[in-house]
């Protein structure tokens, strides 16, 4: 009788021993994850991200974004997500950006409904900390899949290549990204476009509670060939104010940990005769972690 029990007692320490191992296997994986994350952004400006500019530096986080703006009939529209979602770096130089649908709330006639899928690859060429210049340059390969109904999306799969880079100065920061939307088909009844955006961000000190403040302007610019509004140019500028990285964690030193929060505030207001839409009030919440 005695054999059967050994057995038995021998069956669960393994199982035991190999649930502590799988558990020790999956927080090391987690943990050298997060320290190469920690490494591949110490390297790099500590800015924070813009409310509608793509920054050039590399996160991780989740992010949902709140558009609500007027079309040029005067109907309001509200964008929920606004094409955002998980950002990962998963190799020192790289980050993926998975975006969920957004979806689309109009008072305009026209049916409500999800928007397309879209996807973004970073691909770091150069970055230098505050302390060894506080600059940065990266190239962005952006898509965009059309699963959007009731022509809340493109008709077409889009692909949107980009260079962006930034410069800061104590407290200041520049940043500038250009790029181009490039229909993958449908070329002619879409047309191509020009996207031209400008950042400049002051933190409020170094120090103290102001340190999570940072007040910007941008300047978003399209230039448009081809389809509809072939030769046009839109242009908003957008006063706003981002709010972060305010930690969330502390280790037992005191020391803030990765998981944060940061939330901002903007309005994107049209500054040429033409433009698609006016007044885009932007709330952006993110979780770094």
């Amino acid at each position: 009788m005695r054999f059967p029990t050994l057995v038995l007692s021998a069956t669960v320490s393994l199982a035991a021993c190999g649930s502590s191992s799988l558990k020790a296997q999956n927080q090391s994986f987690i943990a050298h994850w997060q320290s190469r994350v920690t490494a591949t952004q110490s390297a790099q400006p500590h800015w924070v991200t813009p409310l509608v500019t793509v920054t050039p530096r590399l996160e991780q986080e989740f992010r949902t974004d709140f558009l609500h703006y007027y079309n040029n009939s005067d109907r309001h529209i509200w964008n929920y997500g606004n094409g955002k979602g998980l950002e990962l770096i998963p190799e020192r130089h790289t980050e993926l950006l998975f975006n969920l649908p957004p979806f689309l709330d109009r008072s305009n006639g026209q049916q409500d409904g999800f928007g397309d899928v879209s996807f973004l690859l970073k691909e770091r060429i150069f970055a230098r900390n505050e302390e060894h210049g506080d600059a940065i340059v990266t190239a962005f390969l952006g898509a965009s899949v059309p699963t959007g109904k009731n022509a809340n999306g493109s008709c077409c799969a889009v692909v949107t290549p980009t260079l962006a880079m930034g410069k800061g100065w104590g407290n200041f920061d520049v940043t500038s990204t250009a790029g181009g939307s490039l229909p993958v088909t449908n070329t002619k009844g879409l047309g191509q476009s020009v996207i031209w955006n400008n950042v400049a961000q002051y933190r409020l000190a170094k120090t103290g509670v102001a340190r999570f403040f940072w007040p910007e302007l941008e300047a978003n610019t399209t230039f448009f060939k081809g389809g509809s509004n072939d030769g046009k140019t839109q242009s908003f500028a957008t006063p706003g104010l981002v709010v972060g990285r305010i930690p969330l964690t502390h280790d037992s030193s005191g020391k803030p940990g990765r998981l944060g929060l940061t939330f901002g505030a903007g309005e994107e207001i049209a500054m040429t005769h033409f433009h698609t839409a006016n007044h885009y009030t932007v709330l952006t919440f993110r979780i770094p972690f």
